[in-house]
């Protein structure tokens, strides 16, 4: 069980991203029937807003900015005052991801590409340091690595569809 824990909690945006798709499920099932695109994409976008963006990089600040030393060594690095910089970008991605979830599509385009800008690049940076320092810590080889891309084309993906189906009628 404690190696359950670890793994979830390591692998944070995993776990988002899972339990938003969950939420995005149960709001569905939840939903008046037929279920239409438009409800289906938009349920899907506000989860994965709420949960993916807005929490995860909320969780992202808190580890950065109040267990900075913890975190570097879960990545490979050694501490350092970026850290809280990381941390502090973090915050600015999760609030403007929660009020995305509630507003237009030009703020839920902002909430997607400032994470999907700093996701691609920390994906490069892992795959350098992987490379050219050995670096293979599960904070930078692991589960990390594989959703820092997976999360941008996720919210690309979802973006596109929003723009192609709009927002369904209330």
């Amino acid at each position: 069980m404690h190696e359950a824990i670890r793994f979830v909690l390591s692998n944070f945006t995993l776990t988002f991203l899972v339990i938003g798709l969950i939420a995005s499920i149960v709001s569905l099932l939840c939903a008046p029937k037929p279920l239409t695109a438009p409800r289906v994409v938009e349920a899907l976008f506000f989860y994965f807003l709420l949960f993916s963006i807005g929490f995860s990089y909320l969780y992202n600040f808190v580890l950065h900015t109040f267990f900075g030393a913890m975190t570097a060594r879960f990545i490979g690095w050694a501490d350092s005052p970026f850290q809280a910089e990381v941390g502090f970008a973090s915050l600015g991605f999760a609030v403007v991801g929660l009020l995305a979830c509630w507003r237009s599509f030009d703020l839920r385009l902002a909430a997607i590409v400032g994470p999907a800008l700093f996701l691609l690049g920390a994906a490069g940076g892992h795959i350098y340091q992987i490379i050219h320092s050995r670096n293979f810590a599960p904070g930078n080889a692991g589960v990390i690595l594989y959703t820092d891309v997976i999360v941008p084309i996720f919210g690309f993906v979802l973006l596109s569809l929003q723009h192609r189906y709009g927002r369904p009628v209330k």
